[in-house]
């Protein structure tokens, strides 16, 4: 096990062996250089977690940390496999090309493999809180985890989520927002999970299209109609938080500058209890 000191954080590097995923997996772990009781931090995960090298996530976390801006919390990226479009997803359906056909299984290694580990690596039963993030594709695929599973998270990151993710393609003459995206559907369709608390992000240059002429891009549409959805679930103010950047792109350097208000709405200084 390699730890290396950096300020106020640590981080530890792993691999872990996957039966579902039937690969090894890399995961990083991010938390405070002195813990005194584990399970009195709240634990993340987060998709895509080789992005969190380009972002210094590391000295992002120290930065924080040392400010007392936010409270301990352990952190696990989890580096994207070479199958991502396949293992990021929906886990009820893969979309109208099939991708996201391996999002069962990897629901299956977040549950059954990653949190059994960090738990007994970190020597504890159980984490104050559970939350999931992601980027991207990977903000998709930790919406669905989050979403489908209120008994065991109970806050969830998006940053420039693959919101349009739909079961039809969208050149079919009978592609329709309201039937076709699937998340969006999954909300409309499901209940009301109490205690579950949304943060989004999105860039107002995440890209460029614009599929039904409207004067605002697909990704921002996109995500104010899932917060729509929420909202017409049950969600409040309280529950969700909207982060629209003028300037944001569909990059890690947005990311980067969105990742301490998130961190900041979920864990910081005012949620000290």
């Amino acid at each position: 096990m390699n730890a290396v000191k950096e300020l106020n954080y640590k981080t530890e590097g792993a691999v872990l062996s996957s039966a579902w995923l039937k690969r090894d997996v890399i995961i990083d772990f991010y938390f405070p250089a002195c813990v005194d009781d584990w399970s009195a931090l709240c634990l993340l995960l987060i998709n895509d977690g080789q992005d969190l090298h380009t972002m210094d996530f590391v000295g992002l976390l120290a930065g924080l940390y040392a400010q007392k801006e936010i409270r301990q919390v352990l952190c696990v990226g989890i580096t994207a496999g070479p199958d991502r479009k396949r293992e990021y997803g929906t886990a009820a359906a893969p979309d109208y090309m099939g991708r996201g056909d391996l999002a069962g299984s990897y629901t299956k290694f977040v549950l059954e493999e990653l949190l059994p580990y960090t738990a007994i690596r970190y020597h504890t039963k159980a984490f104050k809180e559970l939350a999931f993030a992601g980027f991207s594709l990977g903000g998709l695929s930790a919406l669905d985890i989050v979403w489908n599973h209120p008994d065991v998270f109970s806050r969830a990151g998006i940053f420039s989520g693959s919101l349009w993710w739909r079961s039809r393609d969208q050149e079919d003459p009978a592609y329709n927002d309201d039937q076709d995206r699937i998340m969006q559907q999954q909300i409309r369709n499901g209940t009301y999970r109490p205690g579950l608390k949304f943060f989004l992000q999105c860039g107002l240059m995440d890209e460029a299209n614009d599929r039904n002429q409207n004067g605002v891009i697909d990704a921002v549409d996109d995500t104010r109609d899932l917060v729509t959805e929420l909202v017409k679930k049950g969600y409040r103010l309280g529950d969700i938080a909207y982060l629209e950047l003028e300037d944001g792109k569909h990059d890690v350097a947005t990311w980067k500058k969105a990742m301490p208000a998130f961190l900041k709405w979920g864990w910081g200084s005012v949620n000290v209890k």
